[in-house]
């Protein structure tokens, strides 16, 4: 049973909720290691078709807890290590938190976040993972690393210039400003403000009712090549897009669109095949 999660999967629509309120869910040790499970499991199983990642509470998350700076997770070492190997060790630790939000990124599904209160530190390294984000009235996005002497380390300043203005990103990054909700529509970090919590999750909720509705082989095709032109060129997008296609599309989905809009009925698809992650 996860200590930092709540789960729930109903209508291919996988409900993720961060459930630690009373600490602001504060990214713990056990937070790092029960996201990425969780994902991956929802992603290599097939029944999930997308992932709503929502929050309890008056904040999304105050960013990492104090006990992963006290308990060793950021692998500094003892006094007596040689330095050069306790840097390695913090690298490595590095790596390691960065493939937690990785998981979102690699996900065949979609991620859908849901943000209510604010949004610091790691929470923006998180929600630059997703793919879409929603926000309430009283969100606020913070990159709260400079504030603390640190260099956000990630994901953030390597995602969130792929998805607002590099001035904006930059502007935040330098003073630990908070951005708020109607700004952070502006500059297109999430696609819209609801007026509450509960309002925000019945939108965002109905949002991942209608993709988990599409082909979920289409769905993650889409997936892959967004992410894929995100970071080549058109060329190289087109190229790979060709190859997927010729290897992924057997018009089975298509016919069965086609019938049901013919028959004015929903279509029903397959769900993806599970996979085997290798361990």
């Amino acid at each position: 049973m996860a200590e930092c999660f709540d789960l729930t999967l109903s209508d291919g629509v996988a409900h993720l909720r961060m459930s630690r309120p009373e600490a602001m869910n504060t990214m713990t040790p056990a937070f790092w290691r029960e996201l990425p499970a969780l994902v991956n499991e929802l992603s290599d199983a097939g029944e999930a078709r997308v992932i709503v990642l929502s929050s309890t509470g008056k904040h999304f998350t105050a960013g990492m807890d104090l006990a992963v700076f006290q308990g060793g997770s950021l692998g500094l070492g003892g006094k007596n290590e040689e330095p050069g190997r306790a840097r390695t060790r913090t690298r490595q630790a590095a790596l390691s938190f960065q493939e937690s939000f990785n998981a979102l990124e690699k996900a065949r599904v979609p991620v859908l976040a849901a943000v209510q209160g604010g949004c610091i530190g790691g929470g923006v390294d998180m929600i630059s993972a997703c793919d879409v984000r929603y926000c309430t009235e009283d969100a606020f996005f913070c990159i709260q690393e400079i504030n603390l002497g640190l260099t956000a380390d990630v994901g953030t300043l390597q995602r969130l210039p792929k998805l607002v203005p590099a001035g904006v990103v930059r502007e935040l990054a330098y003073t630990g400003r908070r951005m708020p909700a109607q700004r952070a529509k502006e500059v297109g970090l999430v696609n819209e403000v609801y007026p509450s919590h509960e309002a925000m999750l019945a939108g965002v909720l109905g949002i991942a009712a209608e993709i988990a509705e599409k082909s979920p082989l289409a769905i993650w095709g889409s997936k892959q090549m967004l992410n894929y032109a995100r970071d080549h060129s058109v060329e190289d997008g087109l190229e790979y897009i060709a190859t997927w296609q010729a290897g992924m599309f057997f018009g089975t989905d298509m016919a069965e669109a086609f019938q049901a809009r013919a028959q004015k009925r929903k279509p029903v698809f397959q769900n993806n095949p599970p996979v085997r992650r290798e361990v």
